[in-house]
């Protein structure tokens, strides 16, 4: 299949999962099979990850190649993902009190109240 050719995935299983379960569109049309024709200019639109990747076909390899061919197979026409929010951690003395693990003093008073 064309999307394990081109290194969309790693197992022809797993292209064609995705295909039974008809997340694959070759030009606007959901495909139900994995061997569904594939043509050179053809548009496919199919998630991948945690985005939704539209490409178009340049060429088709008889085989998987190295990731330099299975680049040349297609051309991406997905916009490009959002940035991702950059990890801020919150400032020292916004966490709630109580929140977290125990205190000095509050580990004492457990202590306490077991006996220890």
């Amino acid at each position: 299949m064309w999307l394990v050719h081109a290194r969309f995935f790693k197992t022809r299983s797993q292209a064609a999962s995705l295909c039974r379960g008809g997340r694959v569109r070759i030009d606007g049309r959901r495909v139900t099979k994995s061997a569904a024709n594939v043509r050179p200019g053809a548009v496919l639109t199919f998630p991948w990850g945690d985005r939704v990747v539209v490409a178009r076909v340049l060429a088709l390899a008889a085989r998987r190649g190295p990731a330099d061919l299975a680049r040349t197979l297609y051309e991406d026409l997905s916009p490009p993902a959002p940035p991702k929010a950059a990890f801020q951690p919150a400032p020292d003395g916004l966490r709630p009190k109580g929140a977290g693990a125990p205190t000095k003093k509050q580990r004492r008073q457990i202590a306490r109240l077991k006996g220890l």
